[in-house]
């Protein structure tokens, strides 16, 4: 691959980064990624995704946007409201940069489909709002042999983890949360509220990880630390971290999970 004077110029802020440079860059615009769930994390994370570059955006959600998204939902306009989220996104996208190459799943995630939806992607990353989405696409992920990032928030709180559970001695997500969740009975920001720019910051945190994860084959950013659980508290404010060991007894990716 070869950029031209544009896209050099585009990334130029990349390329002078050490940690990034030319082969990184590469590296970011032959990248597959599959956003699950385009709301309060998944639009924060688009915007700096596309900003760094991504060749290939796989946009997954069935939702439409309603105004009561505009406070959060950071590529939505008023113009949007009543319009599928996906069909959406993709027109932000274009708007902000043509050239990235884009694919829409705009039905919902089940446990049926969710491999094929992901299917060809380098990377997930899930910001859906339920657990059944969540374990489904977790899941898949591990069948497929795709990591996975998993981020959620709520009122002043963010998480954001990274996991491989198709990989020797790593945890997946169903390690951390287990088989108690696979139903949609959780609390959601409507019932419990949220801060939009907690929404942004964890969003934009996610963006960061994904980039770590795609950059590592090349030193990039460092360790990825799969299995490691990051916690965001915009109330204090501050972070912490913690590792979850993998599950032998998880029905994932356990002993006892399929062959």
């Amino acid at each position: 691959m070869v950029f031209s004077p544009e896209r050099l110029d585009r990334f130029a802020r990349h390329i002078v980064l050490p940690q990034v440079g030319g082969a990184g860059q590469f590296a970011l615009a032959e990248a597959h990624v599959a956003l699950v769930g385009l709301g309060g994390i998944g639009s924060p994370a688009l915007q700096y995704l596309a900003g760094a570059g991504i060749g290939h955006l796989t946009l997954i959600d069935d939702g439409k946007v309603e105004t009561s998204n505009l406070q959060r939902q950071t590529i939505y306009s008023e113009r949007d409201v009543g319009h599928g989220k996906a069909v959406s996104a993709r027109r932000w996208l274009a708007n902000f940069d043509h050239k990235l190459a884009v694919s829409l799943h705009d039905r919902r995630i089940e446990k049926d489909n969710a491999a094929g939806a992901i299917a060809g992607a380098d990377l997930v990353l899930d910001g859906t709002d339920n657990f059944a989405t969540r374990l489904a696409v977790a899941d898949a992920c591990v069948d497929s042999a795709i990591p996975l990032l998993s981020a959620a928030v709520g009122r002043f709180q963010g998480q954001v983890g990274a996991f491989a559970g198709h990989l020797p001695d790593h945890s997946c997500y169903r390690c951390f949360v287990g088989d108690a969740f696979d139903a949609e009975d959780c609390d959601t920001c409507a019932d419990d509220g949220m801060l939009g720019a907690m929404a942004g910051w964890t969003g934009a945190f996610a963006a960061m990880q994904a980039i770590r994860v795609l950059l590592a084959s090349i030193g990039g950013l460092g360790e990825v630390q799969w299995g490691t659980l990051h916690t965001l508290d915009g109330l204090a404010p501050g972070m912490r971290s913690f590792r979850i060991a993998k599950d032998p007894a998880c029905t994932t990716c356990g002993e006892s999970g399929p062959d």
